[in-house]
């Protein structure tokens, strides 16, 4: 059976480079009728908040990105420590004592002298007493031993890969403080768990590589990698100083749709065109993983809003009934007024000012060569309750006063009620105009 995870670290928000992520590895699992697994990578108890755990779930739920089930690597920690032991036994494991500036100071000698900056081992040269002193001093980390040969497999999107693993420093899979690191709990997951895909970010090639000898030293089966492109911003510029604006609740606080969010990422950076859809069974059945491509992909949130602005255009009432009764609107008035104001929106939270226009009458706009015509039209309007015929009545009127057709009645007589340039069809605009501010 295809499984796939979504992994996130419940260190703060899922973004939209997290929801790229999800969204792949939950198609996947969706269009193949598999298992789509939330993992909670909390292994870093001092960083990790129930807080972010609560928000990650509340995100997915909003999105519509449904799990079949939940996992928490903090209640894991048997399983890795027994793949660790396992690691040891097999020689595959080692101790190490660098501090991160000596490993700093290796780094620079190496890159001076022309080389790679890999780990040079020199802790498997290390004696028992040696050992036991340093252990003394600080504590120890550990490091898989890697085979030095070329690590091949064909990705989903980059095609076929080879890493010559003699270029790739053996990987801390333990850190000094005893905390598990991701590279071995998420190959010990995916293992146990049976996941058949796995998709993420482009900058994790090179782990890729190392957890899958790792897999295969556990005696795991490789999963399928794809690796997808990293995000940037409109220009070509890195999204990483922004991301805490792009978070998943600070979108939905801006009013984007879910179904207008999951369009765009469903699509962006693949041969297809983004195009909106309104329900998840539409985006499903035309993911194709393959037809991504490796280039860095443009995200530009502006993107968002035309695509919300549309999908609100195809809702019916009950959709949005309660925004509307929450903003004030008579429920008889209820329908009219969404007929009215759907073509005319962006986000739901634009409905408010057409309410308190409809209610209150707008500051009317009245250029100075129209302010003479405006007040004779004006003295010609009936007072409300407005129906759907005083629009035609009165504008016929006050042609026929004034002898101002076209653009030259219709625009003043437009801006003087409701204080804009554009809007909706103004037969349907009058019988919700419940006041006409110019009228005094």
């Amino acid at each position: 059976m295809t499984t796939t995870r979504f992994a996130p670290s419940p260190t703060g928000y899922i973004h939209v480079g997290n929801l790229r992520t999800a969204l792949m590895n939950w198609m996947i699992a969706r269009k193949a009728g598999g298992t789509f697994i939330l993992r909670i990578d909390d292994t870093d108890q001092e960083r990790s908040k129930e807080e972010y755990v609560d928000q990650i779930k509340r995100d997915l739920e909003w999105l519509g990105l449904t799990w079949d089930r939940v996992e928490r690597q903090s209640e894991r920690l048997d399983r890795y420590a027994d793949a660790a032991d396992r690691l040891r036994e097999m020689g595959r494991f080692y101790e190490c004592f660098e501090s991160p500036t000596e490993l700093d100071l290796k780094r620079k000698k190496q890159l001076n002298m022309g080389k790679p900056p890999v780990y040079d081992r020199a802790a498997l040269d290390l004696s028992e007493v040696k050992k036991d002193k340093l252990r003394e001093e600080r504590g120890g980390y550990w490091r898989f031993k890697l085979d030095q040969e070329r690590i091949e497999w064909n990705d989903g999107i980059l095609g076929d890969i080879s890493i010559d693993a003699a270029s790739v420093s053996d990987p801390v899979l333990i850190r000094a403080d005893g905390q598990v690191l991701y590279t071995i709990a998420s190959v010990v997951d995916d293992t146990e768990m049976g996941v058949t895909h796995v998709v993420r970010g482009s900058d994790h090639v090179t782990n890729t590589a190392t957890q899958i000898q790792i897999i295969r030293a556990l005696g795991g089966h490789v999963p399928e990698f794809a690796h997808h492109s990293l995000l940037t911003g409109p220009q070509g510029e890195a999204l990483s100083k922004r991301l805490g604006t792009l978070a998943i609740k600070d979108l939905r606080e801006r009013g984007i749709e879910p179904m207008a969010l999951l369009s765009l990422m469903a699509r962006l950076g693949s041969s297809q065109p983004v195009e909106l859809r309104t329900n998840l069974d539409e985006l499903v059945e035309g993911f194709d993983i393959g037809q991504f491509g490796a280039a860095p992909t443009k995200f530009d949130e502006q993107d968002l809003f035309p695509l919300t602005g549309r999908y609100l255009q195809t809702l019916p009432l009950e959709a949005v009934a309660d925004d509307i009764k929450a903003i004030g609107v008579p429920d008889d008035l209820a329908e009219r007024f969404w007929t009215v104001t759907r073509d005319n929106i962006t986000t739901r939270g634009d409905l408010l000012a057409w309410w308190e226009m409809f209610r209150d009458g707008a500051d009317p706009v009245i250029d100075p060569e129209d302010a003479e015509f405006v007040t004779e039209a004006l003295a010609l309007l009936p007072d409300a309750p407005f129906d759907s015929e005083t629009w035609g009545k009165w504008t016929a009127a006050v042609k026929e006063a004034t002898g101002r057709k076209g653009r030259g009645l219709f625009m003043p007589l437009r801006k003087a009620l409701t204080g804009q340039p554009h809007g909706p069809d103004m037969a349907d605009v009058m019988p919700l105009l419940q006041k006409v501010r110019a009228k005094g």
